[in-house]
């Protein structure tokens, strides 16, 4: 009999939005012209990842209530960011469940307002001068990672007159099991905004959206302090996380 732990389980392409979706404007200049082309012989590099277990993490990179007022090069400023503060955190894990250990998780987001922190978000939404919105942490011997932060808001964004992104935490996983950065968004339960989004909608398999959303978790919830929504991430398999980059 077959172990089950050993079987290959084949991708679903067809639950991946095609990379040519015309209600996603940018997607039409992203979308490839010309065939993709196969690497019938990969090197090492293609199929292995980083080892990151010597990677030296600043006390407050997964933090991110505190990391960025205390990088001198930046703006920040004594205090604490503005918004509803929340606790992200979950596992990664491969397609049997198997944690997936010594893996760099990055987060990045835009502050309770929608703004990002960038040269180029021009959104009329103010900056939080205690906020940064990037973190990043490694993942335990069982998978588990672990953020604090604030809650983003939702941004206008000119893919036509009146389109508007759902709340959402960017996440990039990559390390030793993963030869290729992995990357998702995280949208929040009950977001209104969710099955409108023009993105979203490039996503034919409901089961799909699903694997992007975080839960309520009131048991990993600070009382009187913050809520926590949890947000496991499966990197291969049937019940693989969306990632948009593949």
């Amino acid at each position: 009999m077959q172990d089950d732990n050993k079987r290959f389980v084949e991708r679903d392409r067809n639950w991946h939005p095609p990379a040519y979706a015309p209600r996603y404007k940018t997607s039409v200049a992203r979308s490839p012209r010309q065939s993709l082309v196969s690497l019938q012989k990969p090197s090492v590099s293609e199929l292995t990842g980083p080892d990151f277990r010597h990677l030296r993490m600043g006390a407050h990179d997964n933090d991110l209530l505190l990391n960025f007022r205390e990088n001198p090069a930046l703006e920040g400023q004594a205090g604490l960011p503005i918004g509803e503060r929340m606790i992200m955190f979950g596992r990664v894990v491969d397609q049997f469940g198997k944690p997936v250990p010594h893996t760099l998780v990055e987060m990045w987001q835009a502050n309770a307002g929608g703004r990002y922190r960038h040269k180029k978000d021009s959104y009329l939404a103010p900056l939080d001068p205690n906020f940064g919105g990037v973190g990043r942490c490694l993942t335990d011997e069982q998978g588990w990672y672990r953020f604090r932060t604030i809650k983003p808001g939702p941004y206008p964004w000119p893919n036509d007159m009146n389109s508007w992104r759902p709340a959402h935490i960017h996440v990039s996983v990559i390390g030793p099991s993963i030869s290729t950065r992995l990357i998702t968004q995280m949208y929040f339960e009950g977001d209104p905004l969710i099955p409108i989004c023009p993105i979203v909608q490039t996503i034919n398999d409901p089961d799909a959206v699903e694997t992007m959303i975080g839960r309520l978790d009131m048991s990993r919830s600070n009382p009187m302090d913050c809520l926590a929504y949890r947000f496991d991430l499966v990197v291969r398999g049937e019940l693989q996380t969306y990632f948009e980059n593949q």
